[in-house]
C-alpha cells in the first residue's frame, strides 16, 4: 500500500538525524507489527510480574494461554488477511476509497463471528477452568483477530505519528494494566491483557473510520467471486501454519512438553530461545520496509508505467535492470543489518539469557533460533518481492514447501534428540528461502516476458 512509502519518502527527504530515526522507527512498528510486539509485551509482564513476587505458575500459565491465542488467532485469520488486503489495494489503486470501510466492517462481522464460535466451542476443553478465565481466553481470541484484520490498514494510513502513539499506547496499557490486576491471580494477568488488546483495536479502528469514511455500514463485497484470489487464501494459511508447526510438534510430544493449564502444553527447553530469538526480527524489518516501499516501490511503478505507455526496448530493459538492482540493493541492506544484529546477539547470548532469568544451557538452541530467524526474515523479503510482482503462484509453492518441510524436519529433530532441537526450523527456512531466491531470480530474469504475455490482445 501507497500510504507508507509515501511518509518514509517524505521523512527521509528530509536529510536530517530526526527525520531518518522518526522512519526507523516508523518502519520498525509496521514491519514488526503487533505480533512481535506482544511477545516484549508477553515477556515484561513475566518478568516484571516475577520480580514483583507473582508465583512463577501463574506467569507461565498467562505467557503459553496468550502464545496459544496468538498462534490460532493468526492461523484463523490468515486465511482472510491477505485476501481483504488485495481488496484493499485494488480498491485504493481504482480510488474507490469509499467502499474500504464498510468492507472493513463486513470482514471484522465475518471474523468475529466465526472466531467466537470456534473459541467458545473450544471452551468446552477447559472444564475445571474458572468462568473468568474461559471469558478472558474467548475475549482476547476474538480481539486478537480483529487486530490482525484492522491492522492491515496502519500501512496505509498517513498519520504515521498517530499510528506509533497508538500502538504505544495499547501495548503501554496491555502491561500496566496486567501489573495492575496481578493480585487477581492468572485471570487478572489475563483480563490486562485483553484490556490493553481492546484499547489497540479500537484506537487503531478509530484511525482507519477517520481516514476512510464511507457511505455504507457493513458490504461483504470483498466475498464476491471476483474479488477473491483463492491462492492468497492458502499462502496465508500455510504461511502460518508452517511457521507455528514446529512449536505445535513439540508442544504436543509429551517428551519434550509439559502440562500448563487446561489442556494447554508447552515446551519450556524450545519455547523461551524462538520466541527471544524473534526479537532480533526488528531492525531487519525496519531496513527492508524503508528500502522497499522507497527505492523498489519506485522502480516497479516505474517498470510497468513504462510497458503500459509504450517504451521502446531500451527504456523498458533499463526500467528492468533499476528494477532488478534496487531488489539485490534492498536484500543486501536488510541482511547487513539483521546479519549484525545476529552476531551481537549470539556474542552476548549468556548475558542475554541472564537478563531475561533463562538457564545459559538453552545457549546452543538460541544460537540455532537466531540464525533460523534471520534467514525467516530473507525468505519474508522474497514473499513480499512476489506479492509485488503479482507472483502469487510462486509464492503458494513456497509457503507450502515451507510447512511441509517444517513439519517433517521438525519431526526428525524431535526423533534425534535434543542436541538437534531447533535445526528442524532452520533446515525447513533455509530450504524454503533458498528455493525462494532462485524462483524469484527466474521470475525477474523473466519479467519483462511475463509482463507482456499477460496483457489482452485488442484486435
Amino acid at each position: 500500500m501507497a500510504g507508507i512509502g509515501f511518509e518514509l519518502r517524505r521523512l527521509l527527504k528530509k536529510g536530517t538525524l530526526g527525520g531518518q530515526v522518526q522512519a526507523y522507527a516508523f518502519a520498525a512498528v509496521i514491519g514488526s507489527g503487533p505480533w512481535v510486539m506482544s511477545i516484549v509485551a508477553i515477556l515484561a509482564i513475566g518478568l516484571l510480574n516475577i520480580r514483583q513476587g507473582l508465583p512463577s505458575s501463574f506467569v507461565g500459565q498467562f505467557q503459553v494461554s496468550i502464545t496459544y491465542l496468538m498462534a490460532f488467532s493468526l492461523i484463523l485469520t490468515g486465511m482472510l488477511q491477505l485476501v481483504f488486503t488485495r481488496y484493499v489495494a485494488d480498491r485504493l489503486y481504482e480510488r474507490r476509497d469509499a467502499l474500504i470501510l464498510a468492507n472493513l466492517f463486513g470482514a471484522l462481522t465475518l471474523t468475529f463471528l466465526t472466531a467466537g464460535a470456534l473459541g467458545g466451542a473450544a471452551l468446552v476443553l477447559w472444564p475445571d477452568e474458572s468462568l473468568a478465565y474461559k471469558l478472558c481466553m474467548l475475549t482476547g481470541f476474538v480481539t486478537l483477530c480483529g487486530i490482525w484484520i484492522v491492522v492491515v490498514f496502519a500501512s496505509a494510513i498517513k498519520a504515521y505519528r498517530q499510528i506509533l502513539m497508538v500502538f504505544f499506547m495499547g501495548y503501554s496499557i496491555t502491561v500496566a494494566a496486567s501489573l495492575g490486576l496481578r493480585a487477581y491471580g492468572l485471570e487478572g494477568l489475563l483480563l490486562g491483557f485483553v484490556v490493553g488488546q481492546v484499547c489497540l483495536f479500537f484506537a487503531l479502528l478509530a484511525l482507519v473510520v477517520r481516514q476512510y469514511p464511507g457511505e455504507q455500514m457493513v458490504s461483504f463485497d470483498f466475498l464476491r467471486r471476483r474479488q477473491i484470489y483463492p491462492s492468497l487464501i492458502f499462502i496465508g494459511l500455510f504461511y502460518n501454519v508452517g511457521a507455528w508447526a514446529d512449536k505445535f510438534i513439540f508442544w504436543t510430544d509429551p517428551l519434550t512438553s509439559v502440562h500448563v493449564v487446561g489442556p494447554l502444553r508447552a515446551s519450556p527447553i524450545y519455547d523461551l530461545p524462538i520466541f527471544l530469538s524473534y526479537l532480533s526480527l526488528i531492525p531487519g524489518m525496519a531496513v527492508f520496509l524503508i528500502r522497499i516501499e522507497t527505492d523498489f516501490a519506485e522502480k516497479c511503478e516505474a517498470f510497468y508505467l513504462t510497458i503500459t505507455r509504450g517504451g521502446t526496448l531500451a527504456q523498458i530493459v533499463d526500467a528492468k535492470r533499476a528494477l532488478v538492482d534496487s531488489v539485490r540493493s534492498g536484500m543486501l541492506a536488510m541482511l547487513k543489518v539483521q546479519g549484525a544484529t545476529t552476531i551481537i546477539l549470539l556474542i552476548m547470548g549468556d548475558e542475554l539469557l541472564a537478563w531475561v532469568g533463562i538457564s545459559p544451557l538453552y545457549r546452543s538452541l538460541l544460537n540455532v533460533d537466531l540464525l533460523a530467524v534471520a534467514i525467516q526474515l530473507l525468505l519474508l523479503a522474497v514473499l513480499n518481492v512476489l506479492f509485488y510482482l503479482d507472483q502469487r503462484k510462486a509464492a503458494l509453492r513456497l509457503c507450502l514447501l515451507f510447512v511441509i518441510s517444517n513439519i517433517l524436519f521438525s519431526g526428525l529433530t524431535l526423533y534425534l534428540g535434543p542436541a538437534f532441537f531447533g535445526y528442524g526450523f532452520a533446515l525447513a527456512v533455509l530450504l524454503t528461502a533458498g528455493a525462494g531466491l532462485l524462483m524469484l531470480s527466474r521470475k525477474l530474469d523473466q519479467l519483462e516476458c511475463e509482463t507482456f504475455m499477460l496483457q489482452p490482445v485488442y484486435c
